[in-house]
């Protein structure tokens, strides 16, 4: 997916196949976040910034960290949900056989809601940085750090809901409750972004 032109991409998205989903779209929009982000800093550069150049410097160096991060659980998400499909197909035609397949999909599907699940944190890590450059930010690309938290929000909320529909069938309760506890974030993820959103739309509509 990494090399992938978007209009590829969309056609794949577009396609009834099984992937990518709903899980490399979150990941994406995690990616989106954290590449405006970085735009953003770099244009928060120069003398005129001078005082907040450690602060950009780290922007820049963790943005580009994170899109690096969604980028790979896009790739990671396409491939963990083929492998619940896969799990689905093997057959069930003796005892030995059906417990080996239910074993294969919770495990699968313990696989499968973990992409999502480091979605969120890099969700919350672009929102947290949206938070920080909003008010040293270049006020010339102020709306694109509202675009980014609402990046972030579209890619928790989205990633809330892949882990979601995945805990059904997982039986293992550690995997539960650390999964239950990532999702469980996103609330207080997308209040952060529309806070960040409100006041850009304040600023710009002064």
């Amino acid at each position: 997916m990494r090399d992938e032109k978007i209009s590829e991409y969309l056609k794949h998205l577009a396609d009834r196949v099984p992937a990518p989903g709903g899980g490399a779209a979150a990941a994406l929009h995690a990616a989106q976040a954290a590449a405006l982000l970085g735009m953003v800093a770099r244009y928060t550069t120069g003398d005129r910034y001078a005082e907040h150049a450690a602060s950009i410097a780290q922007v820049i160096a963790l943005t580009d960290e994170l899109r690096n991060v969604a980028l790979r659980l896009a790739g990671e998400d396409a491939a963990a949900f083929t492998a619940v499909t896969e799990a689905y197909r093997l057959p069930a035609d003796t005892d030995e056989a059906v417990a080996e397949r239910s074993a294969t999909i919770a495990a699968a599907l313990v696989g499968a809601a973990k992409p999502p699940a480091e979605v969120v944190v890099v969700a919350a890590a672009c929102v947290e940085l949206a938070e920080k450059l909003l008010p040293i930010g270049n006020p010339n690309v102020v709306t694109d750090v509202a675009a980014a938290a609402e990046a972030a929000r579209a890619a928790a909320t989205t990633a809330r809901v892949n882990i979601e529909i995945n805990l059904r069938g997982i039986k293992d309760e550690t995997a539960r409750a650390e999964l239950r506890t990532q999702a469980g974030r996103v609330d207080d993820i997308a209040v952060r972004a529309e806070q960040v959103t409100a006041a850009v739309r304040k600023e710009v509509n002064r």
